[in-house]
């Protein structure tokens, strides 16, 4: 007698409801082990990589501040030169960046004569930051400042040597839009210097889907005492593909391009933690949010053209 007349069914009948169950449903038990398998896999990579990333980023964190002020400082003394007989003019856009990162004593203790002016988004954090620097007419050395509507702030053409813009465009909206005052404020010849947080980077992603609360909190616990936390935009011209993109549209040109991490705040479990959830993005995403990095930084330069028009 067959198998199918006695109703006994041959061993790895793989039909369902061969195993038991119910007839028509299929057993799913494999699938969903081997998806947490898999994300516990990640989990515990992530936790190594975070580990790894972190020794290096102790190690690292001297030679951050070095890297930023030879690839900003360098350009700008080879550019003063064409300043001479007028004063070198900064525009500080974004009032976290620092201007030491430019070399600018250096330049002044050399004879150089330099005007710097620093605008911003008005918002509380802003505020703070120059008033910690000397008021909202900004430090001795700083020079005077602006705060409000970065698309309408008057900023003349074609008027400044050196366009320093620090953590801005990805805390704003309407970036591209501000990014072209920034453009046609530059004299021909002139320098854009860009550092942002790229929008693509596991770092900017947990920023932008953590909730505001939990934000908050972790400025709170790892940047104590600091202004912030700043609002999370992340327009797409931050991006590793945004700002190439836009310096081909408007012929522009990147002279060097690099990039480095930040520390996620001060060391404890905490920062560990969120090392370990940017890690896990980073895996998760197959590395297309990455976490190899979460700054760019852009030494760009606009042709100097005496026919061209006004960008």
């Amino acid at each position: 007698m067959s198998s199918a007349s006695s109703g006994h069914r041959p061993p790895g009948d793989a039909r369902p409801g061969a195993a038991g169950g119910p007839p028509g449903r299929a057993d799913t038990s494999g699938s969903a082990g081997t998806a947490r398998r898999a994300v516990s896999r990640a989990r515990d990579a992530a936790v190594r990589d975070a580990a790894v990333r972190a020794r290096r980023m102790a190690a690292g964190q001297a030679e951050r501040p070095r890297l930023v002020r030879e690839l900003f400082s360098r350009p700008v003394h080879d550019h003063a030169g064409q300043a001479l007989g007028r004063p070198l003019a900064v525009l500080r856009a974004g009032c976290q960046g620092p201007a030491r990162e430019l070399g600018l004593d250096q330049l002044r203790a050399s004879g150089y004569e330099i005007s710097v002016t620093t605008v911003d988004e008005d918002g509380p954090a802003a505020r703070a930051i120059l008033a910690a620097a000397g008021g909202p007419s900004g430090g001795p050395a700083e020079g005077p400042a602006m705060l409000g509507d970065l698309r309408s702030v008057p900023l003349p053409p074609r008027s400044f040597d050196v366009v320093h813009c620090v953590f801005l465009l990805d805390r704003i909206p309407h970036a591209t839009l501000v990014l072209d005052r920034f453009v046609a404020a530059l004299r021909p010849g002139g320098l854009l210097l860009l550092r942002i947080r790229d929008r693509d980077c596991a770092a900017a992603t947990l920023d932008r889907l953590a909730p505001d609360a939990v934000r908050r909190y972790l400025w709170a616990r790892l940047r104590a005492g600091e202004p912030g936390p700043f609002p999370a935009v992340y327009d797409p011209v931050s991006s590793a593909g945004g700002i190439p993109a836009y310096a081909l549209s408007h012929g522009l040109v990147i002279v060097q391009r690099e990039t480095t991490r930040s520390d996620p705040g001060r060391p404890g479990r905490l920062s560990s933690a969120v090392g370990a959830a940017q890690a896990l993005i980073g895996r998760l995403s197959r590395g297309r949010l990455t976490n190899a990095h979460d700054e760019l930084l852009y030494v760009i330069r606009k042709p100097e053209d005496r026919f061209a028009r006004l960008l």
